[in-house]
C-alpha cells in the first residue's frame, strides 16, 4: 500500500469512527427525545415542500389572471397568497427550532461522552505521553465537535428537502414543458420533458465542476483548523506563563513564535481562499443563469401560443427549485469539507482514547496494578517497574513498604525518574509492571511541584478538589493562617485570576492549606516546597507533621 493509499484508508476509518460514536445519540443509551425531534423535523420538511408546491401552483394561476386581465381573480389570489406565505414561514420557523434543538442536544450528548472518556483514568494527562494525532484536544472538544454535530443535521435535512423538492417539481416541469421539437434541416428532433433534461444536464455540469474544482477543500480545511488550534494554544501559553515571560524579558521571542504560528494560519487561509474563489465562480454563475434558462427555453412555446404566461412563470419557478435541489452540493460543498475535517479531528482524539482504553484492558500490555496492602502497611510498592509507553525502563523493580507514621525521602539526580515514580503512585502513569498498594479505606493526597489553581474564588482554590462550601470561611481562614497566607483572609470570597496573581511560593503554601483541610491518610510530595526558602520549607513540614 502506497503512502497515499494508507492516508486515504486512514481518513475513511476516521470518518467511520466518528459515526460509531455519533450515532449513539439515537441509540438505546442516547437521548430519549432524539427520535421524536428527528421524526418531527422530517415531517415538517415534507409538509413545507407541499406548501412550496402550493405557491408554485399559485404562480401559474396569478400570472394567467394577469395575462387575461382578470381583476377579480388577481385580488382573490392576492388574498390567498398571505396564508400560503404565513404557513410556509411558520413551518420554516418550526424547522429551525427542531433542527437547532437536535444540534444542541446531540452536541451536549457527544461532548459529555467524549469528555467523560478523556477525563477518566488520567487519560487527559496520558495523551501528552503517547504518540498520535490528538494535539490541542481542547480545540477538538469545542469548535471541531460543534461543527461535527451541527453540520450533519443541516446536511441531512437539506438533502431530504432537496430530494423531495426535486421529485415534486420534476413532475411539474415534465407536465408543463412537455416535448420540444427542434427543426434539423428537413428533419426534426423531439425532446420529451426538455425542461427536465435541461435541469439535469445543467445541475450535472455545475455539480461536476464544483467537485473537480473543490477536490482539495477537505485537506485544506483540516490544515487550516489545525493551524488555528495551534495559534490559539500559543496565545494561551503566553497568558498562562505571563509572569515568567515578563521576568525573563521573553516578549520578543514570544512575539516571534506568535508571528510564526499566525503566519502559518494566514498561509493556510490563503490556500483556502483560492478554493473559495474558484467555487464562487461556479456557484455565482449558476445562481445568475438558473432563473433565465427556463424562460429562454419556454419563450418559443409562449410566442407561438402553446404556453400561457402563467405556465412560463410556473416552469421558471419549478426550474429554479429543481436547480436549487440538484445544486445543493454546489452551495454546501465548502461546509461539507469543513465538517469532514472537523469530524476527522474529533475521531482522531477518539482513536487515541480507544488506544488508551485497550491498553488498560489488555493482559499482554505491561501495566502497573493497583491493590490493597497487607499487614497494616499504608503504602507498598511490590516489584514496581516504571517504563515509557515504548517499553524503555525508568524505574526498575522497586520494593518498598511504608507503615503508619513513617516518612520516606526519595532522592536522586534530575531526570532519574522521581516525578515519574510519583505519577505511577498516583495512578497517572500506567506503563510498567508490579503493583502499587494502599491500605484499604485510606485516602491519598498529592502535592505536585506546581499546584493547580482553578478559576473562581480563593475559597474554591483552597478547597480544591472538594467543593468550596465543604468548609466554613473560618476553617479556610485558619488553614491559610497556618501556612503563612493569613493576609489573604479578607479576599477569601473574591473571584480573581489567582493562578496569575499568586507567586510560586504562595501557590505552594496554598497547596499545604488544602492538605490541612482534607486531612488525608497518605501524603505524597513531589518537590512541593521547591519555591520556598529553607526556613519556610522547615515550617511547612513542621505544620503537616
Amino acid at each position: 500500500m502506497t503512502p497515499e493509499e494508507a492516508e486515504q484508508a486512514r481518513r475513511k476509518y476516521l470518518f467511520r469512527r466518528f459515526w460509531i460514536s455519533g450515532r449513539g445519540y439515537w441509540g438505546r443509551n442516547g437521548d430519549k427525545l432524539a427520535w421524536p425531534f428527528t421524526i418531527g423535523l422530517l415531517v415538517l420538511i415534507c409538509v413545507n415542500v407541499g406548501f412550496q408546491y402550493g405557491i408554485n401552483v399559485w404562480n401559474r394561476a396569478f400570472f394567467d389572471a394577469i395575462e387575461q386581465r382578470n381583476v377579480h381573480t388577481v385580488y382573490m389570489l392576492s388574498a390567498v397568497f398571505v396564508p400560503l406565505v404565513a404557513g410556509s414561514a411558520s413551518l420554516v420557523v418550526a424547522q429551525v427550532y427542531l433542527r437547532m434543538t437536535i444540534q444542541r442536544r446531540w452536541r451536549s450528548w457527544l461532548t459529555t461522552s467524549v469528555i467523560a472518556r478523556w477525563l477518566a483514568s488520567g487519560r487527559y494527562y496520558q495523551l501528552n505521553l503517547v504518540a498520535g494525532d490528538h494535539s490541542n484536544p481542547e480545540a477538538r472538544l469545542t469548535e471541531d465537535l460543534r461543527i461535527a454535530t451541527e453540520s450533519p443535521v443541516d446536511f441531512i435535512s437539506g438533502v431530504l428537502n432537496a430530494f423531495l423538492a426535486a421529485s415534486t417539481f420534476i413532475v411539474v416541469l415534465w407536465t408543463i414543458g412537455g416535448a420540444l421539437t427542434l427543426p434539423l434541416g428537413r428533419e426534426s428532433i423531439t425532446i420529451p420533458g426538455f425542461l427536465v433534461v435541461t435541469a439535469v444536464i445543467y445541475a450535472a455540469i455545475t455539480s461536476t465542476s464544483m467537485v473537480v474544482i473543490g477536490r482539495h477543500f477537505v485537506q485544506l480545511s483540516e490544515r487550516k483548523n489545525q493551524a488555528e488550534a495551534e495559534f490559539r494554544y500559543t496565545l494561551t501559553r503566553v497568558r498562562e506563563n505571563g509572569e515568567s515571560i515578563a521576568l525573563l524579558g521573553g516578549e520578543a521571542e514570544e512575539r516571534s513564535g506568535i508571528d510564526r504560528n499566525f503566519g502559518h494560519v494566514l498561509r493556510q487561509w490563503a490556500l483556502l481562499t483560492g478554493q473559495h474563489m474558484r467555487t464562487a465562480i461556479v456557484s455565482q454563475g449558476s445562481m445568475l443563469f438558473a432563473p433565465v434558462v427556463p424562460v429562454l427555453l419556454c419563450a418559443p412555446k409562449f410566442l407561438e401560443g402553446s404556453m400561457s404566461l402563467g405556465q412560463v412563470m410556473q416552469a421558471a419557478s419549478a426550474f429554479a427549485i429543481v436547480q436549487g435541489a440538484f445544486g445543493w452540493l454546489v452551495d454546501n460543498y465548502p461546509r461539507l469539507a469543513d465538517w469532514n475535517a472537523s469530524a476527522r479531528r474529533v475521531a482522531s482524539l477518539m482513536m487515541s482514547l480507544d488506544g488508551l482504553e485497550r491498553a488498560e484492558e489488555s493482559e499482554s500490555f505491561g501495566r502497573i496494578r493497583r491493590g490493597e496492602t497487607q499487614n497494616g502497611a499504608m503504602l507498598s510498592l511490590d516489584d514496581l517497574s516504571v517504563t515509557l509507553n515504548d517499553g524503555t525502563g525508568v524505574v526498575k523493580e522497586t520494593k518498598v513498604e511504608i507503615n503508619p507514621g513513617e516518612r520516606v525521602l526519595v532522592a536522586g539526580e534530575s531526570g532519574t525518574g522521581k516525578s515519574t515514580l510519583v505519577r505511577a503512585v498516583a495512578g497517572l502513569w500506567p506503563w510498567g509492571g508490579g503493583s502499587v498498594n494502599f491500605h484499604a479505606g485510606k485516602r491519598l493526597f498529592m502535592l505536585p511541584q506546581r499546584p493547580y489553581i482553578p478559576t473562581g474564588t480563593l475559597r474554591r482554590a483552597v478547597a480544591y478538589p472538594a467543593a468550596a462550601d465543604n468548609w466554613t470561611v473560618d476553617e479556610i481562614d485558619a488553614a491559610l493562617d497556618k501556612v503563612g497566607l493569613g493576609y489573604l483572609r479578607d479576599r477569601i470570597e473574591e473571584e480573581a485570576p489567582w493562578d496569575q496573581t499568586l507567586s510560586g511560593g504562595e501557590k505552594q503554601r496554598l497547596a499545604f492549606a488544602r492538605l490541612l483541610l482534607h486531612e488525608p491518610d497518605i501524603v505524597v510530595l513531589d518537590e512541593a516546597t521547591s519555591a520556598l526558602d529553607e526556613k519556610s520549607q522547615d515550617k511547612m513540614m513542621q505544620t503537616v507533621v
